[in-house]
C-alpha cells in the first residue's frame, strides 16, 4: 500500500494503478461501515484509493472539529488489511493552500434538512470532493447511505459539473443492536449509547407503518417523533420524508423515499434514515 500526503506524490503513486480506479473518500477513525466501502471497491476495481481528512471547512463554529475522534496509525492498517492500494492524506495546507478562495456549491439540495441547521457545510463537503475527484481521477466513488443527504449532493454535484465518476451509494452498516455506526458514536457514554437506540426504533417503527399500508409522509413523521420524544436523553432536532433525488418533502411515499432524522442525544448529534419504496 502507498501512503502519500503531497499533490506531487499522490499524481505520481496514481499513474502507477491500474484502472478502473475506485475512490473511498473518509474522515479516518474508520469502523466496519468505511471497510465496507473499500471492500465494495474492491470487487468492482483494479485498485482502490482511499483519504483521509478530516476537512475543516464542513464544520460549523461551534462544532467538534478539534475533538472529532482521530488514529491515523490504525486507520492505515485498517486499510492496508482490506486491500487498499493507495492512501492520501494531505494535510490542510496541502487542501487549502495560503490564499484558497475558489469553492462548489450545489444550491438547492444543500438549503434542506442538514444544509438548513448546518449553514455551510455542504458547501466544504462539495468543494472537497470536487478537489479529490480532480487529483485522484478516480473512476468509481464510494460513500453510505447514512449520510445519504450528502450522497445526494454529490450526485448532484457530479452530474452538473461532468465529472466521468460513478457513484455508489452502499448500505448503512450497524451494530448488533441497530445502531448506526458512526465515529461520532465514541462521544456517547454508557447511558447515552443506551438511549440513541431510540433512532433505529424510530425508523423501524416508522417503517412498520409503511409496511402495514400507512404510507402518509405525516403520519410517518409523527410516530419518529412520538417514539424520540419517550426517550429522556433524545431531542429530535428534525424528521423529513422526502424525494429520495430531490429531498422535496412528500405529503404520501411514492416511489423511492427517504425518512430521515437527527437526533441529539446529550450533547452528541445523530443521523440516521431508511429508504422506502
Amino acid at each position: 500500500m502507498i501512503i502519500v500526503t503531497t499533490l506531487p506524490d499522490l499524481r505520481a503513486a496514481r499513474l502507477l494503478l491500474p484502472g478502473p480506479v475506485g475512490l473511498v473518500p473518509t474522515m479516518g477513525y474508520l469502523h466496519a461501515g468505511h471497510i465496507s466501502l473499500v471492500q465494495a471497491a474492491r470487487s468492482q476495481c483494479a485498485s482502490v484509493a482511499a483519504s483521509i481528512f478530516v476537512n475543516p471547512a464542513q464544520f460549523g463554529p461551534k462544532e467538534d472539529l478539534t475533538t472529532y475522534p482521530r488514529n491515523l496509525p490504525r486507520d492505515l492498517a485498517l486499510l492496508e488489511a482490506a486491500g487498499v492500494d493507495l492512501v492520501w492524506t494531505p494535510t490542510v495546507e496541502v487542501m487549502y493552500p495560503s490564499g484558497f478562495q475558489t469553492w462548489v456549491d450545489v444550491d438547492g439540495l444543500t438549503r434542506l434538512l442538514e444544509g438548513e441547521v448546518r449553514p455551510g457545510h455542504f458547501r466544504g463537503v462539495t468543494t472537497v470532493v470536487a478537489k479529490l475527484f480532480n487529483t485522484v481521477q478516480p473512476h468509481k466513488a464510494y460513500f453510505g447511505q447514512k449520510d445519504a443527504q450528502q450522497a445526494a449532493v454529490i450526485r448532484r454535484m457530479t452530474k452538473d459539473l461532468d465529472f466521468p465518476v460513478e457513484i455508489f451509494v452502499c448500505p448503512t452498516l450497524r451494530e448488533a443492536d441497530g445502531l448506526a455506526m458512526s465515529s461520532r458514536n465514541t462521544y456517547l457514554n454508557p447511558e447515552e449509547r443506551q438511549a440513541a437506540l431510540v433512532v433505529f426504533r424510530a425508523l423501524t417503527a416508522a417503517k412498520a407503518a409503511y409496511d402495514s399500508g400507512d404510507h402518509t409522509a405525516e403520519k410517518l413523521c409523527s410516530i419518529v417523533g412520538e417514539t424520540v420524544a419517550a426517550e429522556p436523553l433524545a431531542r429530535l432536532q428534525y424528521v423529513s420524508c422526502a424525494d429520495y433525488d430531490t429531498l422535496e418533502e412528500l405529503e404520501m411515499v411514492r416511489g423511492k423515499t427517504l425518512l430521515s432524522m437527527a437526533v441529539f442525544v446529550g450533547k452528541t448529534r445523530l443521523i440516521d434514515n431508511f429508504v422506502f419504496g
